[in-house]
Formats: C-alpha cells, structure tokens, sequence
C-alpha cells in the first residue's frame, strides 16, 4: 500500500527573514548586519556585526556595550537595546543582542546605529509564524525538514531570482524565503542542487504563499521533460489572482454553492522551462504541498479553502485550516483555489446525535444530503459512496479509466473516486477480483479505510500485536472481527472509533451516514485538515 507523509513540522523550528538593507544615509563607510531570530512570541535574539574600515576603527578590541535603536519596519522608534562585545575577526565587531522582548504588533524590525561620526541599520528582521495549535501532522511546508537553521529572505528582482543568491542561502539555511512583488517567480534550478536536505523555498506575494519541499521535484527527470540539462532548468512558479471573466465564473461557483467568498481566487501554477525555451507543466506531487491564502473578511469555524473546477465550475473541499485572517491548505495538485464559508443543515439532523458533525462536513464540501432539505443520517452507506468521501476529503484527483476491479465499469458515477482511492491504497477489493460498489459498508470495512486514510494523510498509531490484544479485550464482541482487526485496533487507538456501547464495537453491523461523518470529522481534525 502507498502511504504518502505530510513533511512534519519541527517544533520551535525558527525563522529569521532578512531583506536587503535600507538606503539611508552613512557618515562613514561602515555596514551593520543582524544575524538571530525573531520569535513568534516577540523576542529577537542573536548578532549584530560591524563590518569595515569605521568598524574596525571605531567600535572593535576595546569590548565596550554598545546601545542600538530598535525601530519598526517602517521607521517608527520602538526603544532602544544595549548589545554586549562578543568579539572581533577580520575587520568585523560581533555583538551579542539581548533576548529582548518587542510590542507584539510588529511584524519586522531593525536595528540602527548613530554615534555622530557613524551611520548604519540593519536589514528587516521578520517575526517569524506561530505553528497552528496541536498541528502534529500539518507538514508539506511550514517549519521545514527538521533543520535547526533559521531562515533566511531573498528579494525577487523583476521575478526573478539569480544563484549565487540562491547558493549562497541555501547553504546555511534550510528554508528560504523569497519575497515577489508581482505573480510570477523565474528560478534557476541550479542554484538548489546543492541545499540542505530538507530545504524548503517559501514563495510569498501579496496574493498567496506557495510553500515547496525540495524534494518534491526530481529535477533529472523534469530537466528531461524539456529536453535540458538539469543545470539550464528554470522553475517557473506563478500564483495569480484571478480578474474578469475569470474572477466572475469563480464568484458564480460560491453563490451557487449558498456560500459566500472570504478570499480571493488565486490560480497556483508550476512549471520548467529548458534552456532553448521549451516548458512543461507541473500539475502534481507525489506528496502534500502547503500553500496559503489571505483572506478579506474574516473567518468563522465552518470556513474552508475550496478548489474551483472550471470544466465544471463548481467547489469541492480542500484539507485546509482557516484562522481569522489567513488559510493554510495542503494538496498535491495545482488548481485555482479560494476560501468560502457556508452553513449548512437538514430537516432531519435536528436534534441527532451527529448533527454537528455532519453540518460540519456539509459545511465544507465534504457530505452532501439526499436531498437539499434532507440527509437521511440513518441510512446505510455503500462503499462507493464511503469512497467518494474519503477522496474528498484528502482532496484527491479522480482517476478515470479503466478500473483495476472487474465490478467497476469505466462510465459509472463512482468510476473516478474508486480508482483514485485504490492508486492511494485507501481500499481494497475482495478476492475474486470484485469491489462490491453498491454493497453497504460495514464498520469493520469503515475503520479500515478511515486508518488508511489516517495514515495517508500522516497520522500515526503504532499497534503491536500486544497492544492490539490490550485494546480489543476490552470490547466483548471482538471475536467477531473477521480479517481487521490491527485495522479496528488502531481505529480505536487513534481515537477515530467508538464502540456502539460500553462493551460492543459492533465491527459486522453496516455503517450509517451519520456514523461515516462522525469518523471523517475525527481523521480530518487529527492530521490538522481542517478547523474542529
């Protein structure tokens, strides 16, 4: 079976973003540098070092304190921090700053130096992003592979991009920023052969952030897509905010759905370009890629990100998680994306024990009803309809064509859902060659596939065969588990299954509509997919 991982964030993994230096004017040719953290929670730390002929001259070898202004990023004083003589090497004055704690409202800082005879500031150090609270598995971007390194921002030029710059942050950080001013980012790939393993590029414009996991490309094989040499590739990455028509079939696609837009309409694109100009499109991962979107209006708990199709101009759900001012998604497909908020509910939820779940789902694309009105929470669940959900809810492409199970025809509804669930390894059919689309689901089958699910999208329970004997003693009806039950164990210790009561699982009973939503909306709150 395929199991695909989110890259993990590393907790506490910090990031320090420098930009280029401010043009204000020096008395005398000396440079200031900042080389340190500035935490989430307000505190920078690290270096500053002087660097040149006044440097060497004026604050080295006598180890005296020196006192720094502390401004904000567009110039406003903010106080003033005494840094302490570190050392002194090649005409540079190391000095250690303080962990001083500075007004949460700024998002970056410098740090300037004015003694009358010498002149200097630092670049912009930018407050790095607090983790999502509890996110164990929301990887494919965000903290980086697990270095310890703290970031490091590159400046895009008329988008693009040059590789010595890139070569050079590349070789002391592990993830690296680069800020674009417009929608398109041109970057020579051979200035990433070399990185840190793990390294991460974090592309971030004024209309969204495309966070890239290195090793989600295999650039030998791009670079002979487009018949190129690996060191003449180009990475082409766009992230456009959809205007006009386009804008308007986006607009119609939320009122359609009851919702109403919280963001823009941004399409997300990636693509090589050879060295004689030939270009390929990126349009998949063999893994979940983190990008995120400003919002305009803010959130509320039913929010999610959605992926518009323009073949046929609807929404579907995206694993995603949506605070008051920005959303966080992961796919491992590129499309046109934005955030809606809907609320939704039926006639005949009210009052059930899975009514808040199953608004929940409904609220975000996940389940639909019967009816506009009615969602029939009691009702058995086929498997192919328990497919669709878990293909949804991953957010995968459908995989049309020809089906590996001798009971799935090629032009039926289910066709595409229950060919990408078996490529992911979520299901498996029976052993005369059959899935039994339209047989009901039992929970047996149920847990199984939501542990697959669990496991696709990250999740980990480690079940031992004592451990398993431990958690199925406790329900008197475990014998009557027929081929699942390290699946049922692990459901179990997870926390994705209940029993029907204190001492029965009932694995042989058939699986109701509400049951499936209550189970989807513990997998997807577990691995962080979306908002409890």
């Amino acid at each position: 079976m395929s199991k695909h991982r989110l890259v993990k964030k590393t907790s506490g993994f910090v990031i320090a973003l420098l930009l280029l230096s401010m043009l204000v004017p020096v008395l005398a040719s000396a440079a200031m540098y900042f080389n340190g953290t500035f935490t989430s929670g307000g505190t920078v730390s690290g270096q500053v070092y002087f660097d040149g002929e006044v440097g060497d001259a004026v604050y080295a070898k006598n180890g005296d304190d020196v006192t720094l202004s502390v401004y904000g990023k567009n110039g406003e004083f903010i106080s003033v921090v005494t840094v302490t003589y570190a050392s002194y090497s090649d005409g540079k004055s190391y000095y250690t700053v303080p962990g001083t704690v500075i007004n949460s409202v700024y998002d970056a800082v410098y740090f300037g130096y004015d003694d009358g005879a010498v002149s200097s500031v630092t670049s912009n150090v930018y407050r790095q992003s607090a983790p999502p609270t509890g996110c164990t598995y929301c990887g494919g971007g965000g903290g980086g592979g697990g270095g310890s390194s703290s970031g490091s921002t590159i400046t895009a030029f008329n988008g693009s991009v040059s590789e010595s710059e890139l070569k050079n942050a590349l070789a002391s950080y592990t993830e690296v920023t680069i800020k674009v001013s417009g929608d398109t980012l041109s970057i020579p790939v051979a200035g990433l052969l070399n990185a840190k393993e793990g390294a991460i590029l974090n592309i971030v414009t004024d209309h969204g952030a495309y966070i890239l996991p290195l090793a989600a490309f295999d650039f030998k094989a791009l670079a002979t897509s487009v018949e190129s040499d690996v060191e003449d590739l180009k990475l082409n990455i766009g992230i456009h905010k959809l205007t006009g028509a386009d804008a308007d079939a986006v607009a119609a696609a939320v009122t359609a759905a009851g919702a109403k837009s919280l963001a823009d309409a941004v399409d997300f694109t990636i693509g090589v370009e050879g060295k004689d100009g030939k270009k390929a499109d990126i349009s998949n991962f063999d893994r979940y890629v983190k990008r995120k979107l400003p919002l305009t209006e803010e959130a509320k708990k039913t929010a999610t990100v959605a992926l518009y199709n323009a073949d046929t101009k609807t929404l579907s759900f995206v694993p995603s998680l949506v605070s008051s001012t920005e959303a966080e998604f992961w796919r491992n497909g590129n499309s046109i994306y934005t955030v809606i908020e809907l609320n939704k509910s039926f006639n005949d939820i009210q009052s059930h024990w899975g009514q808040a779940d199953i608004e929940l789902l409904a609220s975000k694309l996940i389940v639909d009803g019967v009816t506009d009105t009615t969602f029939e929470p009691n009702r058995n669940i086929t498997r192919a309809e328990f497919a669709a959900l878990v293909v949804r809810s991953l957010g995968l492409n459908l995989v049309n064509g020809t089906s590996t199970f001798s009971d799935v025809g090629s032009d039926s509804w289910y066709t595409g859902v229950v060919n990408a669930a078996a490529k992911a390894g979520l299901i498996e059919g029976y052993e005369d060659g059959t899935f039994r689309p339209n047989a009901a689901i039992s929970r047996e089958e149920l847990a199984a596939m939501i542990v697959r699910s669990f496991e696709y999208a990250g999740g980990e329970s480690s079940v031992t065969a004592s451990t398993q004997n431990d958690i199925l003693s406790k329900w008197a009806d475990a014998n009557k588990i027929v081929w699942g039950q390290l699946e049922v164990a692990k459901a179990i210790q997870a926390g994705l299954m209940d029993g029907m009561t204190d001492s029965t699982l009932e694995t042989y009973g058939q699986a109701t509509r509400a049951q499936t939503a209550a189970m989807l909306k513990r997998f997807l709150v577990k691995v962080n997919f979306t908002n409890p």
